[in-house]
């Protein structure tokens, strides 16, 4: 990973804008769990309330890795079904694009285009485990990849021992947290397309 901005990183912040995402910054070479696995049953999931757009990483439109991303203006009804990845130890304490400290043992996650905060329920299509999940970051920018979830969250949801899953990402409404409990869960087994099913 690489600062787009060939400056001191305590210029860089200004030098580059207010957006900046994990495809920016110098880090360690790896990703990967901690040292020592950690027990994450018991992490609360975030509750769902409204907050005001954060400051930073809501630049619209962006720039990562050649090509121009355009932040949605809500996320109302916003529904997509594809690959999860997640991101671990090599992230650890570093800014995410909202400038909140990246900690791998929350139950947070990176997105390219929604509003940043957004909290989403991320459900494993393949197992129906189901996620409450804040997102606070940019990424993942790789084009089969719809959310980078956070080491906590992926292990919450079962997928990080393969690295990726096959999920539905439901943006919630914090105005009605409620309604989230109400709608239908998405249906389990075998999903063979991956698309995107509202915007």
């Amino acid at each position: 990973m690489r600062w787009l901005c060939a400056v001191p990183l305590a210029l860089s912040l200004g030098a580059c804008g207010s957006h900046s995402s994990r495809a920016d910054r110098p880090f360690a070479d790896r990703d990967g769990a901690p040292p020592v696995p950690a027990d994450v049953s018991r992490i609360p999931e975030p509750v769902p309330h409204a907050e005001p757009r954060s400051a930073y990483g809501n630049q619209s439109p962006y720039r990562v890795l050649g090509r121009t991303y355009q932040v949605l203006p809500s996320a109302a009804g916003y529904v997509e079904r594809g690959i999860a990845s997640w991101y671990g130890s090599k992230f650890q304490g570093r800014p995410t694009s909202s400038r909140e400290p990246y900690d791998m043992y929350q139950i947070s996650a990176a997105h390219k285009t929604l509003p940043l905060p957004t909290y989403v329920r991320v459900t494993n299509l393949e197992s129906g485990q189901s996620l409450i999940v804040r997102v606070n970051d940019r990424g993942p920018f790789h084009d089969n990849r719809i959310i980078d979830l956070s080491y906590a969250a992926a292990v919450r949801l079962g997928i990080q021992a393969k690295g990726t899953g096959l999920v539905e990402v439901r943006a919630i409404d914090p105005a009605d947290p409620e309604q989230d409990s109400t709608l239908p869960r998405p249906a389990i087994g075998r999903h063979r397309v991956y698309v995107q099913v509202g915007a």
